[in-house]
């Protein structure tokens, strides 16, 4: 399927500003989710030989290791197809407590030679009421084929001081609605969100996030929700300590390593659009830390690999680096939208081998 989507469809996709694509590809899973039959046949080519053991991570089950990493469905619109692409998990978002038009057009660049893109989209998004809203519509956390997390994210305007408020507005919103939440400190583009990655910073959002997932447990027909923290692949060791010693006073449930990058390895050093990095550039880097993280954890900390996943190679390499899933986006650009099936095909035949 991958080589018929670049030898027919990509080159015409190509021929779009790279966010006008990313919005056709958001309608058809869209349209994609509003037809059941089909949503379901696809579902069933899809999905793994019978046999095939979930994957269990932070109390949830998935059915293959691969899921759709936020950044694509920003408004909860077209998940519900995720599962007929071969996924075996989706994350929406980001989410910010206010709706937001993001940073100024154009935004997002594609690097075809490189297989990479640069966005500094900055949480474009309708807001956590409006995806609450949307959410409430939609099969709910029980009922769904796949997991669904929530990447949640600071509004642009709330001050880095009251951070913890504007995550915790979102938390209040949206957690009814998340199989898992994620706390996103490590996007680049908007300004000031990487200083939460700071231990004192961390430490006081985490610590209102926390709190009020355990106030909620205690509430009649709520539960815990799992909540993971994604980080930057800028940190540097030390850095990944802290925030590694911060997860664990905590007890956060997983971490998702990496987010993009604002480092311009190799052809990049002479590219000089700002935003975030990702894609095969990012792959060394990403598995680095993973590796880097499983060994500190002992393990025991579930991970969420993303980036540079182009293939079951680099794929397989986050998992044997410590990952116990792992996200792709940019790959799903450059290979079509059956990516994910024909990943999670190669990386089941990969376990059972």
């Amino acid at each position: 399927m991958g080589f018929f989507y670049e030898k027919l469809f990509r080159r015409s996709l190509f021929s779009l500003d790279s966010e006008v694509a990313h919005e056709r590809g958001v309608q058809g899973m869209t349209l994609l989710s509003a037809v059941p039959p089909v949503c379901r046949a696809l579902e069933a080519w899809a999905r793994l030989p019978a046999g095939t053991k979930p994957v269990e991570a932070f109390g949830l089950k998935f059915p293959n290791a691969v899921g759709l990493a936020a950044g694509f469905d920003k408004n909860a619109q077209a998940w519900p197809a995720a599962a007929a692409l071969g996924f075996g998990h989706v994350e929406i978002g980001t989410v910010t407590a206010l709706a937001q038009p993001g940073n100024p057009k154009p935004r997002m660049f594609r690097y075809p030679a490189q297989e990479a893109v640069i966005n500094r989209m900055g949480f474009n998004n309708e807001g956590a009421v409006a995806v609450a809203a949307r959410l409430a519509r939609q099969p709910g956390p029980g009922a769904r084929r796949i997991p669904l997390g929530i990447n949640l994210g600071k509004s642009k305007v709330t001050d880095i001081e009251k951070a913890a408020e504007d995550y915790l507005a979102s938390f209040a919103l949206l957690a009814d609605y998340a199989d898992y939440l994620v706390l996103n400190v490590s996007s680049p583009n908007t300004p000031g969100l990487r200083q939460l990655q700071d231990e004192s910073r961390l430490r006081e959002l985490l610590g209102a996030v926390t709190r009020a997932n355990r106030e909620r447990a205690e509430q009649p027909g709520k539960r815990r929700v799992p909540v993971l923290l994604k980080i930057a692949p800028d940190l540097s060791w030390p850095q990944i300590d802290a925030a590694l010693g911060v997860i664990a006073e905590f007890a956060l449930d997983g971490i998702i390593a990496t987010n993009t990058t604002l480092a311009r390895p190799g052809s990049f050093a002479k590219v000089n659009e700002a935003g975030g990095l990702s894609g095969a550039p990012l792959r060394r880097r990403a598995t680095e830390i993973i590796h880097y993280i499983a060994l500190a954890t002992g393990g025991r900390l579930p991970i969420i690999g993303v980036g540079g996943i182009t293939d079951a190679e680099s794929a397989g390499e986050k998992l044997d680096a410590g990952a116990t899933l792992v996200q792709v986006y940019t790959g799903m650009i450059y290979r079509g939208p059956f990516f994910a099936a024909e990943l999670a095909r190669a990386l089941a035949e990969r376990q059972r081998n």
